[in-house]
């Protein structure tokens, strides 16, 4: 009897008697720091949410994308009311004019081929071994008796008189190396090459013009800044490139390039 009464008394398991003290200390401990945490967080927040950036910001989000899709909507309208005014006005007197007015000018602007007879000039630089006798020979010779080695060599400015002159013997249409002249195109030196609308060309230089030979080649014949040109081509210390010959068909085809007109603009 004594060993079994002191065998239910005293028995209990190792195990159940640490389970047993553990929830009687880490259950206080547990409640305690919740406890803190919840007063530190109390405490931060000032009773508010520590999160609200993620409601904030999504509705200003949604608020500046349907500002965003109502501006979009707005210039869609405005694009389609003027596609629907343009639209309508297709067919009207003024649009008719207004064409058959484009159609009139294509041919002078330069817009479509021209074919006929007309005169091919070709210019070129004074030979090389000339230049070198002239840069020697300066070397001897006092300032104002020296050439001027500029005279060697093709200029814009050699170019662009030869077109006008052409222009004023009532040419139709002007080519310089293949490329259709118009009255916004920019012929400009840039080293040994002269530029023809951006485009650079070394020499030697063929421009050609169709219409009555006879009228060109008294333009061009009777033009002071061509007769200097000319007259340093028969200079035997220069012989600058010339050749003119007649031809009884110029083939000019229509511009291709970029006919919109750029200027400065004043800063504000």
């Amino acid at each position: 009897m004594t060993g079994a009464h002191a065998g239910g008394t005293t028995g209990r398991r190792p195990e159940a008697r640490n389970r047993s003290r553990a929830w009687r200390v880490g259950t206080p401990a547990v409640v305690l720091l919740c406890g803190a945490l919840l007063a530190v967080s109390a405490t931060n927040s000032e009773g508010s949410d520590l999160r609200p950036g993620r409601y904030t910001d999504l509705a200003g989000l949604v608020e500046g994308e349907a500002s965003d899709y109502r501006k979009v909507e707005a210039r869609y309208q405005e694009l389609s009311d003027q596609v629907d005014r343009l639209s309508a006005g297709v067919g009207d007197k003024s649009v008719r004019d207004a064409r058959r007015e484009i159609a009139k000018l294509r041919d002078p602007a330069g817009m479509t081929p021209r074919t006929g007879p007309g005169l091919k000039i070709t210019l070129s630089d004074a030979p090389e071994e000339l230049l070198d006798d002239a840069v020697e020979r300066n070397k001897h010779l006092d300032p104002d008796e020296q050439l001027n080695l500029n005279r060697f060599v093709v200029h814009q400015q050699d170019i662009q008189a030869l077109v006008n002159a052409l222009w004023r013997g009532g040419a139709s249409a002007v080519t310089i190396a293949g490329q259709r002249v118009i009255s916004t195109t920019g012929i400009r030196c840039k080293g040994p090459v002269v530029q023809l609308q951006g485009e650079p060309f070394p020499q030697p230089y063929v421009i050609e013009a169709v219409g009555d030979a006879g009228e060109l080649y008294a333009s061009v014949a009777s033009d002071p800044i061509v007769a200097g040109y000319r007259k340093d081509a028969d200079n035997p210390l220069i012989e600058m490139g010339w050749d003119l010959e007649l031809e009884d068909r110029i083939e000019a085809p229509a511009y291709d390039g970029l006919v919109d007109l750029q200027y400065a603009r004043p800063l504000r």
